[in-house]
C-alpha cells in the first residue's frame, strides 16, 4: 500500500489561477526595520522572502521569476515550480500573472500554535477557485453525524460573522432542537466542509467556508447509532431539504452490508434523497485495505463513494503521495466499483471541544493547546472534503443533478500512475482517482455517471443492477466490459478505453459506471458467495434497530 502517487498536477496555466500575496507568512518574512536613512530599495531587498513559484513548466517558472528579478534558489521540476527569493513588490507582481501560483515557501507556527493548513485545500486547487470567488454561497449542507459544535464561531459562522447554521434536528430526540456533539466526530466533518477560521497559511479552514449548514444528529456520544436513527434523520432531511435549499448530503459513517443494497432500508433511503435531487456524499470506510471492505451507504450504486489519501505530511512534495491504508475497497457484492473518487483524509485539521468530545480525549496527542483544533484521519474527513468540493460546483452551477455532479469530479479526476505510467493502485482502490476541486468546476462533462442505472425502477422494485466487476478462481477481482468478456489486468483498454494521462474518454469509451440488469447479467442464486468472502442472502432486510455508526477510529497518516 506504499506505493506512491504520481498524479498531483499544476493547474497555473489556467486563467485566474493566481493567488493573493500575504506578506508574513513565510518563514523569512517578518518585517525588518529599516535603518535610518536606508534607501527604500535597500529596505525592500531585507524584506524579500523565499516563495514557491508554478507554473505549466519548470522552465516557464524559472523564466518568469527571472524576469522579475527574483533569484532562484531551487529547481522543483517535480512540481513544475522554483524556490525564490523575492521582495514583495516583485512577489506581488508574480501573484498577479494569471500563469502563476504564487505561495510562501514555509510558515513558522507559534507554540501553542495557530490552525495548521488544510493541505486538501491546496492540493485540490480549492484555493483557486477561492481567488475567483468560489467559496460555496447559496448551498446549504446537511450533516447527518454525531451533532455539532454550536457555540464556536469556527463551526457556525460564515465569513461574515453571519450564523450558518440554518437548522438543527436531533433525529435519537425526534425533535427540532440544539445538537450539540459529545464526541466531536460531525463537528470535525462540518468544520472540514465549511469552517471559514483562518490557517497558518491565511486560507478558511474549510473547503466552502460561506455555505451554509444543517446539522441532524444520529449518533450518541459513542459514536454509535441505529437504522432507526439514521433513517429518521434522512426522512426528515428529504421532508425538509425544500424549506433549507439543502443540496449537499454528507454521510461520514457506515454500517456492514446485510443484503443487496436495494433490500436495505438504509440504502433506500439514500437513494430516496439522490431521486429527489440531493447530491449524497458517502466516505468509503475506514475498513481497509481488504477488498470488499465498502460500508453502507457507500455501496450504494448512484451515490459518490470517497476514498481517502494522504500528502505523507509533505504538502509541498507529490511524489509521496499515497492511498491511505485504512481507506475501504471494492468491489461491493453487487459488483460495483468504488469508492469512485479519492480525497485527502490524512491527518485533517478540524474544530472540536478538546475538553469535553469523547474522540480528542481519548486521543490526546492530537489535540492542540489553545485553539481546539484537532487532527483525525479517516474516510469521514475525504467525504467532507467532497462535499464541499460540491457545494463550490454548485455555487458555480446551481442546476446540476446529482448525476451530473458525480460526473463532473469523476472525470477530472486523476488517477495514480506508476512509473511506468500503469495504475499504482487498482481501480477498486482509487476508482477514478483523485479529484480537482478546479477542474471539477469546469469540467463539461455532464452525463458520464450512473448511465443504464434506473433509480426510480430500482426504488419500485422492478429493476436491479450489479456492476462490471467479477472474481476469478484465484480470488482476485477484475472487469468485463458489456459484453461480459474479462478486460485486462489495468481494468481499461489502454488504446480505446480511457486515456488515464487526460481524464477520461466517456463517450467513446466502456462506461464502467454501466449498470448490469440482473437478468441481462450475471444471475446470483439466492446466497451468492464470493471466494474468500461470507455468504449472505439477497432477501434479507436489516431490522431498523441494525447497527451503524461513525467511522472507526484510525491513526494518523
Amino acid at each position: 500500500m506504499n506505493t506512491q502517487i504520481k498524479t498531483r498536477e499544476f493547474l497555473g496555466a489556467v486563467a485566474a489561477l493566481s493567488l493573493a500575496w500575504a506578506p508574513g507568512l513565510g518563514a523569512a518574512s517578518t518585517a525588518i526595520a529599516a535603518a535610518p536613512g536606508a534607501a527604500p530599495a535597500a529596505v525592500e531587498a531585507r524584506q524579500s522572502s523565499s516563495s514557491l513559484v508554478q507554473a505549466a513548466s519548470l522552465a516557464e517558472a524559472r523564466a518568469l521569476v527571472a524576469a522579475a528579478g527574483g533569484s532562484v534558489s531551487h529547481e522543483l521540476g517535480i512540481i513544475d515550480a522554483v524556490a525564490a527569493v523575492l521582495t514583495p513588490a516583485q512577489a506581488s507582481r508574480l501573484g498577479a500573472d494569471p500563469r502563476l501560483v504564487v505561495r510562501a515557501d514555509a510558515a513558522v507556527q507559534t507554540q501553542g500554535g495557530t490552525v495548521p493548513n488544510q493541505y486538501a485545500r491546496q492540493l485540490l486547487n480549492v484555493e483557486g477557485l477561492a481567488a475567483q470567488g468560489f467559496n460555496g454561497t447559496g448551498v446549504t449542507v446537511a450533516i447527518l453525524d454525531s451533532g455539532i459544535w454550536y457555540s464556536r464561531g469556527e463551526v457556525k459562522n460564515d465569513l461574515n460573522g453571519n450564523n450558518k447554521i440554518l437548522a438543527m434536528y436531533d433525529a435519537i430526540a425526534n425533535k427540532l432542537q440544539n445538537t450539540p456533539d459529545k464526541t466531536g466526530h460531525g463537528s470535525h466533518v462540518a468544520s472540514i466542509i465549511g469552517s471559514p477560521q483562518e490557517t497558518i497559511n491565511g486560507q478558511p479552514l474549510g473547503m466552502a467556508p460561506m455555505a451554509k449548514l444543517v446539522a441532524v444528529k444520529a449518533f450518541d456520544v459513542d459514536g454509535k447509532g441505529s437504522y432507526s436513527t439514521v433513517i429518521s434523520g434522512l426522512n426528515w432531511i428529504l421532508a425538509n431539504r425544500s424549506t433549507y435549499k439543502i443540496r449537499v448530503l454528507n454521510l461520514s459513517f457506515g454500517a456492514a452490508p446485510q443484503s443487496s443494497y436495494w433490500n436495505d432500508p438504509l440504502a433506500k433511503a439514500v437513494m430516496k434523497l439522490w431521486q429527489a435531487g440531493v447530491v449524497v456524499v458517502a466516505s468509503a470506510g475506514n475498513s481497509g485495505p481488504y477488498a470488499q471492505s465498502i460500508t453502507v451507504p457507500g455501496n450504494v450504486p448512484y451515490v459518490i463513494t470517497v476514498g481517502a489519501m494522504t500528502d505523507n505530511y509533505t504538502p509541498a512534495l507529490g511524489s509521496d503521495d499515497r492511498l491511505a491504508s485504512f481507506s475501504s475497497t471494492g468491489p461491493t457484492y453487487e459488483g460495483f466499483i468504488k469508492p469512485e473518487i479519492l480525497a485527502p483524509g490524512g491527518h485533517m485539521p478540524g474544530k472540536n471541544d478538546n475538553g469535553t468530545m469523547s474522540i480528542p480525549k481519548a486521543h490526546p496527542a492530537y489535540a492542540t493547546s489553545n485553539d481546539m483544533t484537532f487532527v483525525m484521519s479517516g474516510t469521514s474527513q475525504s467525504a467532507a472534503v467532497v462535499s464541499g468540493v460540491v457545494a463550490l460546483m454548485l455555487q458555480a452551477q446551481p442546476s446540476l443533478t446529482p448525476s451530473q455532479v458525480k460526473c463532473k469530479l469523476m472525470s477530472s479526476a486523476r488517477p495514480a500512475v506508476d512509473g511506468s505510467n500503469k495504475l499504482a493502485y487498482t481501480v477498486f482502490q482509487q476508482g477514478a482517482g483523485q479529484i480537482n476541486a478546479y477542474n471539477a468546476v469546469y469540467s463539461q462533462n455532464t452525463t458520464c455517471a450512473n448511465v443504464g442505472l434506473d433509480i426510480a425502477a430500482d426504488l419500485a422494485g422492478t429493476k436491479h443492477y450489479g456492476g462490471p466487476a467479477r472474481q476469478n478462481a484465484t480470488g482476485s477481482f477484475y472487469i468485463v466490459d458489456a459484453n461480459g468478456q474479462p478486460i485486462n489486468q489495468q481494468g481499461y483498454l489502454w488504446n480505446n478505453g480511457y486515456l488515464w494521462n487526460q481524464g477520461y474518454l466517456w463517450s467513446n469509451g466502456y462506461l464502467w459506471s454501466n449498470g448490469y440488469l440482473w437478468s441481462n447479467g450475471y444471475l446470483w442464486s439466492n446466497s451468492y458467495q464470493w471466494k474468500g468472502g461470507s455468504t449472505w442472502s439477497q432477501s434479507f432486510v436489516p431490522a431498523v434497530s441494525s447497527y451503524a455508526g461513525t467511522n472507526n477510529w484510525v491513526n494518523q497518516e
